[in-house]
Parts: structure tokens; C-alpha cells; sequence
């Protein structure tokens, strides 16, 4: 299962630069489970790889640098108890971790001010609500 890994239309990690451990998955597996080699581990160096360029790696080692160890992201899988699946899923789980942190910055938001006819609904308003209260006050016509 050498093949690259596909983050978006622009960014493809070549398989080379892709690590995968195996080792026992914790969990449900019956007597399979003391010698099948399961649990999956993924790593990519992104602080040095050649295949993201220079802007986006910044941005992404920013925005994973929690995750980082020495600019590797490393992504563990051991839900399924086959480790075909369990490749499968650390990989969908790398593009996704790659793809969020590769996303462009939302557009900054420019603050705007409220119009001069709402502010004249909100006073009249508050207004009419004031009539409604000052005439629930004051005595009962005896």
C-alpha cells in the first residue's frame, strides 16, 4: 500500500516520505491478538519535507506545532482489528489533520456599526415597552 497521499488538489505526499510502524493493538481480537501487528502508526516529517512548500509549511507547522515532535506529525490507529483498515484510517486521519492545518485564514472581519434607523426601532421600542410597565404601576380604583 505504497502510494501517495493525496491532502488536496495541490498538495500530494509522495510515499517515500511517509513512515508506518506496526505494533500489538490493545482491544478485542481473541487469540489473534498476542501475535497480529494491528495498531498502525503513520509519521511525516513536515518541518523537512521537499514536497510542501515553503509558505504552507510555515503555516502548517504553526497551526500543528502541538502536535509536532521535532517537526514529525505521527498519527496512531488501532480501532479495526485488521491492520489493512487500520492503514486506511491513519492515513484518512493524516490528509485530514493536513488538509485543516493547509486551509487558507478566514477572511478578517471588517466591525460595522449599527444603522441610524435601527437605533431609532431600538429606542422607540424600548420606549413602548416603558408605557407597558409605567401603566401595570399605580393603584387600584377603589
Amino acid at each position: 500500500m505504497a502510494e501517495d497521499l493525496t491532502v488536496t488538489r495541490t498538495l500530494v505526499l509522495p510515499a517515500a516520505e511517509l513512515r508506518e510502524r506496526f505494533s500489538r493493538s490493545s482491544g478485542p481480537g481473541g487469540q489473534g491478538v498476542n501475535t497480529a501487528d494491528s495498531r498502525v502508526e503513520l509519521s511525516f516529517d513536515l518541518a523537512s519535507s521537499p514536497s510542501v512548500p515553503e509558505w504552507l509549511r510555515a503555516r502548517m507547522v504553526e497551526r500543528l506545532a502541538g502536535r509536532l515532535v521535532d517537526g514529525v506529525l505521527t498519527v496512531a490507529a488501532s480501532e479495526h482489528r485488521a491492520q489493512l483498515q487500520n492503514r486506511q484510517a491513519a492515513r484518512a486521519r493524516m490528509a485530514n489533520l493536513l488538509r485543516d492545518a493547509a486551509a487558507a485564514p478566514p477572511p478578517v472581519r471588517r466591525p460595522t456599526k449599527p444603522s441610524r434607523g435601527s437605533k431609532e426601532r431600538r429606542i422607540a421600542q424600548k420606549k413602548r415597552r416603558g408605557v407597558t410597565k409605567r401603566g401595570r404601576s399605580g393603584g387600584f380604583d377603589d
